[in-house]
């Protein structure tokens, strides 16, 4: 289920950020490719905002004491025909186990994955999983207990427009790096490498730069709130606009590939669009459960205050007796049940409302 977008979506800039596509580009791994060369992706942005201490809490200084020794900088490398291609990008130790997240955009393709810590020596990690429609993954790495010690997760739905922030991480490679900033919005939607959508991703203007990515997002109280992911730049310069994966997707997804070595998501299969009434579908895929369970996508459009939208199709405006008044609203709910869950969806189909039984599936790896 991917809800359609009005504006340009975010795009990665892991190991393609040498194309400089995009108005949106990923807060992601700071590219190297090499044959006899090197170059060097450097697309950055920066806030103007960054206060000195937190108003109510730890002050910033507090929170990089407490933070800065489980916060690691990872280098991914890959061997392939055009030469080896490395990316950098940032991570935090999650347990005592040696488990620590980054971003799968970070790790993608790599033959061998390295982590350096905060006193300068590095170890060979192993890949534990990832899951593209999250953009989240775990490696494990063997290490001291006195490496080891995790930053803890905080509740992202806690979480306050306004609320101070720090990003920690390894922007371009310069290890144990903070900026600070605030929360400047919530409930936004990425886009992850599969093309599906992330959902309730949290908006800051604390400092994100390339190989940023993968790295925490921290409250005043020193618990992380989200994982940096991508930013948002007309320029693909200093907009000061990034978005960081919320920690309870974060938590749910980390345990799970930690459990299995993957994430399993379900799955409706249908593209939709928010209206006055709720969600509107705008296609149902073939051979998804949409289709099976009798969803009708829109066949036209309507003007409604000088905007076109879709026509002639389902709106849903309850998911097992919820309401649902926003495509972001049915994202969610859809992501919080198991593949197999049965679902009642009610929607308006011209003008009347009806019921309809849905068997959710497991999600593809990519948008069909």
């Amino acid at each position: 289920m991917n809800p359609t977008r009005s504006r340009t979506p975010l795009f990665l800039a892991g190991l393609i950020a040498a194309l400089g596509l995009g108005v949106g580009v990923g807060a992601a791994a700071y590219a190297v490719l090499s044959d006899e060369s090197t170059t060097v992706v450097r697309q950055v942005t920066v806030s103007d905002s960054e206060p000195a201490a937190t108003a109510d809490g730890l002050s910033i200084g507090e929170i990089y004491e407490r933070s800065q020794k489980a916060v690691v900088e990872i280098t991914a490398s890959a061997t392939q025909f055009s030469g080896s291609q490395s990316a950098q990008g940032s991570g935090f130790v999650f347990d005592e186990g040696g488990h620590i997240v980054t971003n799968q955009h970070v790790v993608e393709g790599a033959s061998s994955i390295s982590v350096r810590f905060w006193d300068g020596s590095s170890r060979r990690a192993r890949l534990v999983g990832t899951d593209p429609s999250t953009d989240l993954a775990v490696i494990d790495v063997n290490a001291p207990a006195s490496f080891l010690e995790p930053l803890r997760l905080g509740d992202s739905s806690d979480v306050d427009v306004g609320d101070g922030v720090v990003a920690l991480g390894s922007p371009f490679g310069l290890e144990g790096t903070v900026t600070s900033g605030i929360v400047s919005a919530l409930h936004r939607q990425m886009t992850a490498p599969n093309n599906f959508t992330i959902t309730d991703s949290i908006q800051t203007d604390a400092a994100i730069n390339h190989g940023n990515s993968g790295g925490p997002l921290v409250n005043q109280q020193g618990r992380v709130i989200g994982v940096n992911a991508q930013i948002e730049s007309e320029s693909g310069g200093s907009d000061g606009v990034g978005f960081a994966i919320p920690s309870n997707t974060v938590r749910s997804i980390v345990t799970q590939i930690i459990a299995t070595g993957e994430a399993q998501h379900a799955y409706l299969g249908v593209s939709m669009i928010t209206v006055p009434e709720g969600a509107a579908i705008t296609e149902v895929r073939a051979d998804t459960p949409a289709e099976k369970g009798g969803l009708r996508q829109a066949t036209g459009t309507r003007t409604v205050n000088g905007q076109d939208v879709p026509s002639g199709g389902d709106v849903v405006v309850e998911l097992d007796g919820e309401s649902i008044s926003t495509s972001a609203e049915l994202q969610s709910a859809v992501d919080a049940k198991q593949p197999g869950d049965v679902v009642s969806l009610t929607v308006l189909r011209n003008g009347k409302r009806r019921s309809l039984e849905i068997v959710l599936d497991t999600r593809p790896e990519r948008i069909p």
